[in-house]
């Protein structure tokens, strides 16, 4: 049965990779660290992404509400794709199977494979810097910081934050060739 056989990779994935859960979570322990971790986390949520999505025609005009509508799509999808995976897929969050992995924020959910924030963070940062490439500097750094954060917090294992970011990164380009970007004159 397939779902057995994944489960029992990740068990062996899970045993392999929570030696390097370990000290990322362990660095949680200090109070503005664990605070920084929060804060990305949660804003990774959806506030940012809603925002921006809200703040890009007000700021850049009417060029922008194309290039949101393209976003706004495509994490629509990134929605389906990740939670059909987490479902279909279901491998426990490190502070779930290790009692040696503390839980330093609510998950949004069960499962830990593939991580959502993290494909959705690299997704809308592909989409931002191709639309918007002076944002780069600031998304890069941004969409790091919120991948971290789902190890550190506890509610990840690496490959599922790498994962994340391989299937946000794929989302984001093959919806550009779907809808070949016009970048927004500004």
């Amino acid at each position: 049965m397939p779902s057995l056989r994944i489960s029992a990779n990740f068990t062996r994935l899970d045993a392999f990779e929570v030696r390097l859960c370990r000290p990322l979570n362990a660095i949680a322990k200090a109070i503005p660290i664990r605070t920084y971790f929060r804060f990305i986390s949660r804003i990774g949520d959806w506030p940012l992404w809603v925002g921006l999505l809200v703040a890009l025609p007000l700021v850049f005009g009417k060029p922008a509400v194309v290039p949101v509508i393209h976003m706004a799509v495509t994490a629509l999808a990134g929605i389906v794709i990740y939670k059909s995976l987490k479902l279909t897929l279901i491998r426990e969050r490190p502070f779930a199977s290790h009692r040696d992995v503390c839980l330093f924020s609510k998950p949004m959910d069960r499962y830990s494979f593939p991580s959502g924030h993290t494909l959705q963070a690299t997704c809308f940062m592909v989409m931002l810097a191709t639309y918007f490439p002076t944002l780069m500097w600031l998304l890069l750094p941004l969409a790091i910081s919120i991948a971290v954060s789902r190890v550190v917090l506890g509610l990840h294992y690496p490959t599922d934050v790498a994962a994340g970011a391989l299937i946000g990164f794929a989302l984001a380009r093959v919806s550009f060739l779907v809808s070949a970007p016009t970048p927004p004159v500004l």
